[in-house]
């Protein structure tokens, strides 16, 4: 890299006002694309004089208008990367309380998909005019869609497996015959002169009746910092929802209860029926869902939250530990944030942890996994 372009690269590092002192050292004038990326930036992260140019100073308002928002995002993407554009829409809300930029159905539909986003847009959906409504959904629905992308034939594969390796069925079926296990077991049995194997037995999932079907319980913390669990939690939730092998159930809760359960055939519905902020009442919740325990040995309850327990925390260590002492296989998946990174009561975590109950700030690709894991008894 020529000093020529250092210089310019710096400049744009370190914003216009430094633009004389650039000139001094010999720096040659900002090309036409760089002068874009200028504008797209300082707009965010320069000083006081330098914001959305078309800022409607006086008449009606104070904020940037919509149509110079709209030509900044095209910019900024034409400009950068999804990443980093992701990164710059986010810090436009945070620096600049740009909270309109959800709120435009016209801007809602130039957004660059991303989970924080999707997060702020969720907690302000009751004040989403109603123009921007199918907008909004559309926005969440990309999200979802990407998630979806990520989880749905892990997660699907991961309970097939699951149940699978769990139970056997010594009723014959031709549909429910476990090939790999027969193959595996019949080894021994291999004939070398007609080279196949001659099996001694036969092996047939179990394919019984709906009732003795797993249940998978999930308990969501709906407080203001649980944004990007919500939504890897709603997407695996919808996906169980749509196997038979498994019956699903979902419940939502700050310092009150939902059940959610009956909006599982749609992820968005399901997302905007989260009541995102407020308190916490993790033991009242837990109270709930152990109502909703038919077969103890049968059911899987994942407690989702930061564990900030606004109500009785030893209540909450208390519930918790009756669901496993009574036969449920009891996980708590820790809350993510920013990325992947965990977010929790480090106290809370430890105690629960010291019960025997696994305690996971789990990457979402790996839950797929975890759900095998949890069906085979493998935790």
């Amino acid at each position: 890299m020529s000093q020529t372009e250092q210089l310019s690269r710096w400049r744009l590092i370190l914003g216009a006002e430094t633009e004389e002192s650039f000139d001094q050292m010999g720096g040659s004038p900002l090309s036409q694309e760089e002068w874009l990326m200028d504008s797209a930036l300082g707009a965010i992260y320069g000083g006081p004089g330098e914001s959305f140019a078309g800022s409607s100073g006086g008449g009606a308002g104070k904020g940037p208008s919509s149509p110079h928002i709209s030509k900044w995002l095209g910019d900024l993407r034409s400009l950068f990367d999804p990443e980093t554009v992701a990164v710059v829409q986010n810090d436009a809300i945070e620096r600049k309380g740009l909270k309109q930029l959800l709120l435009e159905p016209e801007l809602l539909e130039s957004l660059e998909p991303d989970l924080n986003l999707a997060s702020t847009l969720l907690m302000l959906k009751d004040q989403i005019p109603k123009k921007s409504k199918e907008s909004a959904r559309a926005f969440i629905r990309k999200i979802v869609e990407e998630i979806n992308r990520l989880l749905e034939n892990d997660v699907r594969r991961a309970v097939t497996a699951g149940l699978n390796r769990r139970t056997h069925s010594p009723l014959p079926s031709a549909a429910a015959l476990d090939f790999p296990y027969t193959i595996r077991r019949n080894l021994k049995n291999y004939n070398k002169e007609l080279g196949s194997i001659i099996p001694e037995r036969v092996w047939f999932f179990d394919r019984s009746s709906r009732v003795n079907r797993w249940h998978v319980i999930l308990d969501i913390d709906q407080s203001g910092s649980m944004g990007q669990s919500i939504l890897y939690s709603s997407v695996m939730a919808c996906v169980l929802a749509s196997m038979s092998a498994v019956k699903t159930s979902v419940v939502a809760f700050d310092t009150k209860i939902m059940d959610l359960s009956p909006l599982c055939a749609d992820p968005v519905d399901l997302l905007f029926g989260f009541q995102m902020g407020g308190g916490t009442d993790i033991a009242k919740s837990i109270a709930y869902c152990q109502g909703l325990v038919e077969s103890p040995d049968k059911s899987l309850f994942f407690l989702i939250s930061d564990l900030d327990e606004g109500g009785n925390r030893a209540a909450l260590l208390r519930r918790l530990e009756e669901m496993k002492t009574s036969g449920v296989t009891v996980i708590v998946l820790l809350a993510i944030a920013d990325g992947g990174k965990p977010y929790y009561d480090a106290l809370t975590a430890q105690r629960i942890a010291e019960m025997g109950i696994p305690c996971f700030a789990c990457a979402p690709e790996k839950l797929p996994e975890l759900l095998e894991r949890a069906l085979t008894g493998r935790l």
